[in-house]
C-alpha cells in the first residue's frame, strides 16, 4: 500500500501583499470576486485579503468577503494582517466579522531595535499580550516574523529567543518571510531546515519575494525542508518584483515534487485573467502557465512533430488548465503549422491552394511575427480569390499623416514593364494614393471607377496585432464590383484592394484590345 503523498497548504495574499503593487487598488467588489474566485473556484487553503485599520473601504471590502465567507463556510480560511497594538488590530478585525489574525511581529534584531527601539524582552511580552487579547476575542492566530531571513542571517539568537518566547503560545503557523527577497534555495533549504528541527512541533509558512527571481525555486527547497504551507499571489504580484506566483508554485510542487495539494488548476488562467483585468498589471506572454504564448508552437518542425505522434508536447499540456494548444502562423511556419489551424476552422483545401496560402502566410509574416487562426480566413478568401496575372505593380508607397494636417503619399509602381513614381495629397492617407495613383494612370487612358462602400474589418477579439480585411465596392458604371485586401496596416489593405480592381480592369481593356500583356503575380 502506497503512502498518501504529502500535503502542503497554499495560502494567495493577492489581496494583501498582492495588493502593494505600484499603482494596484483593488475596489472592494473586486476584492470579494477575488476572494470568492479563490476559494470557491480555485479552492486554494487560505487566503489573506488586507491589512487591518488602513481606511474604510478596505473595511467595507474585509466585512463583505466575511460576511459570504461565513455563509459559504470558508471563514476559518479568510485572514487579515494585524500589527503588535494590542487591541486595535484585534478590534479592528472582529468588528469586520473576521476570524483570523496574522499577526506581524518582528523577526530581526535590527528592525526590533532601530524600528520599535525596544528589546526582544519588550517586543515578545508586546506580541503575547495581543496574541492573548485575539485569543480571548476568539481568532485564532497566525504570527509573522517579519524580515526573518536577514534577522536568521545577522542575528540568529534573537530568532531563536522570540521563538522560545512565543512556540507555546496559541499559534496555528509561524510565516517566517524572506521579505527583501534575498534568500537563494540552498539558504532557504538550510535555514528553514534548522528552525523545522528545532522546533519540530510548530508549523512553519513559507512567504517568499521574488527579487532575484528565485521565489519559485525558494519554495521548493522550503518545502524540502519541511514547511508546512507557502504563500504565493496570482500574476506574481508584490511589491518591487513580486511574490511568488501561485500557478508557478502549484504546478511545480505537484509535477516536480509530487505533493498533493488542494487547488483546481483548471481555474487557474481564469483567476489569472481576472486579476489582470482589476488590477491593470498586464501577464507577459510568456509567463509560465498563464501566459498567452505558453501553449503556441511557432516553428514549422514543432506542428509537424505533433502531428505525426505528439513529439513536442510534454506533461505540461494545455488541456490541464482548461486551454488548447496553437500553432502560429508566420514567416517561420510550415505546411504541418497551416494543417494545424486548417483542422481547427474545419476547413479543406487542396495542396495547391495551401501552398499559395502559405506564401502569402510567410510573406505577411515578415511585417507581422504571428498570424492567428482568427487572421487565416481573410487570408485564405484574398488568395483564393486573386488572379494571377498582374498589369500594375506597387513596388513602394510612403505615408505620411498628421493631426489637422493633409496626408501626403509617394509611390512607385510599376505597369506594363514601365516604372513610373508620384506623389498625391487628400484628407487622409487612402484618399492621398488614390491622388497619386490616379496621376499614373492617367497615361493609360484608365481613371478608377467611384467608390460605392468602404468597409473594415479585423477578426473577432480584435487585438491591435490582427490583420485587417478591406472589402470596397466600386460602382463600375453598369454594376457593382467589390475587392478585397489583406494587410496588417489598414489603409494599405484598402491600397490593395484597389491595386486588385485596377489589374482586373486592366486586363479587362487588354483582353478587349487584344492586346498580349505580361503575366505575373501581386505581390507587395
Amino acid at each position: 500500500m502506497s503512502t498518501p503523498a504529502r500535503h502542503i497548504q497554499l495560502m494567495d495574499t493577492t489581496l494583501r501583499d498582492g495588493e502593494q503593487t505600484q499603482g494596484v487598488a483593488f475596489t472592494p467588489m473586486e476584492k470579494v470576486s477575488i476572494a470568492k474566485a479563490l476559494l470557491q473556484n480555485l479552492r486554494v487553503d487560505r487566503i489573506e485579503v488586507a491589512s487591518a485599520r488602513v481606511s474604510e473601504g478596505e473595511k467595507e471590502a474585509v466585512t463583505l468577503i466575511n460576511q459570504w465567507a461565513q455563509q459559504e463556510g470558508f471563514a476559518e480560511r479568510v485572514e487579515v494582517l494585524g500589527f503588535v497594538d494590542h487591541t486595535r488590530s484585534v478590534d479592528w478585525i472582529k468588528s469586520t466579522g473576521g476570524r483570523v489574525i496574522n499577526l506581524l511581529a518582528k523577526g530581526s534584531e535590527k528592525h526590533c531595535r532601530e524600528q520599535l527601539g525596544k528589546t526582544l524582552e519588550q517586543h515578545s511580552a508586546d506580541v503575547l499580550q495581543t496574541i492573548g487579547y485575539a485569543h480571548e476575542q476568539g481568532l485564532r492566530v497566525n504570527v509573522y516574523l517579519e524580515d526573518w531571513s536577514n534577522g536568521y542571517k545577522d542575528s540568529r539568537d534573537y530568532v531563536y529567543g522570540l521563538m522560545d518566547r512565543l512556540q507555546h503560545s496559541p499559534v496555528s503557523h509561524f510565516m517566517l518571510p524572506d521579505t527583501l527577497g534575498v534568500m537563494a534555495p540552498d539558504e532557504v533549504f538550510a535555514s528553514f531546515s534548522d528552525m523545522c528541527q528545532r522546533y519540530p512541533a510548530v508549523q512553519f509558512d513559507f512567504h517568499p519575494h521574488n527579487d532575484y527571481g528565485l521565489a519559485t525555486a525558494n519554495v521548493m527547497a522550503a518545502v524540502r525542508a519541511g514547511v508546512s504551507a507557502v504563500h504565493c499571489t496570482v500574476n506574481c504580484l508584490g511589491e518591487r518584483a513580486g511574490n511568488a506566483s501561485l500557478a508557478e508554485v502549484a504546478v511545480v510542487l505537484r509535477d516536480k515534487m509530487g505533493l498533493d495539494l488542494a487547488i483546481d488548476e483548471s481555474h487557474l488562467v481564469r483567476i489569472s485573467d481576472m486579476v489582470e483585468n482589476f488590477s491593470g498589471k498586464r501577464v507577459a506572454a510568456n509567463a509560465p502557465i498563464v501566459g498567452a504564448d505558453v501553449f503556441t508552437q511557432t516553428a514549422g518542425i514543432h506542428a509537424d512533430g505533433d502531428h505525426k505522434g505528439g513529439l513536442y508536447k510534454t506533461k505540461l499540456g494545455p488541456e490541464r488548465f482548461s486551454r488548447t494548444r496553437s500553432y502560429a502562423l508566420g514567416k517561420m511556419s510550415g505546411k504541418a503549422s497551416l494543417k494545424k489551424n486548417l483542422e481547427q476552422l474545419e476547413l479543406d483545401l487542396s495542396e495547391e491552394d495551401q501552398k499559395k496560402v502559405l506564401a502569402r502566410i510567410v510573406s505577411i509574416g515578415d511585417s507581422k511575427q504571428t498570424i492567428t487562426t482568427d487572421d487565416l480566413p481573410f487570408i485564405i478568401a484574398d488568395v483564393l480569390e486573386s488572379k494571377s496575372y498582374q498589369h500594375i505593380k506597387l513596388l513602394a508607397c510612403s505615408i505620411n499623416s498628421g493631426l489637422d494636417l493633409p496626408s501626403t503619399v509617394s509611390i512607385r509602381v510599376e505597369v506594363k514593364g514601365d516604372k513610373h513614381q508620384a506623389t498625391g495629397a487628400g484628407s487622409g492617407g487612402f484618399d492621398a494614393f488614390i491622388d497619386a495613383i490616379g496621376k499614373v494612370l492617367q497615361h493609360y487612358e484608365y481613371r478608377l471607377p467611384t467608390l460605392a462602400d468602404f468597409e473594415i474589418r479585423i477578426p473577432k477579439g480584435g487585438h491591435t496585432s490582427a490583420l485587417t480585411e478591406c472589402v470596397i465596392t466600386w460602382d463600375c458604371g453598369s454594376e457593382l464590383r467589390k475587392t478585397r485586401g489583406v494587410h496588417v496596416n489598414q489603409v494599405f489593405a484598402g491600397i490593395l484592394a484597389t491595386i486588385k480592381l485596377i489589374n482586373i480592369q486592366l486586363h479587362e481593356m487588354a483582353a478587349s484590345k487584344g492586346l498580349g500583356l505580361r503575366i505575373a503575380y501581386l505581390t507587395v
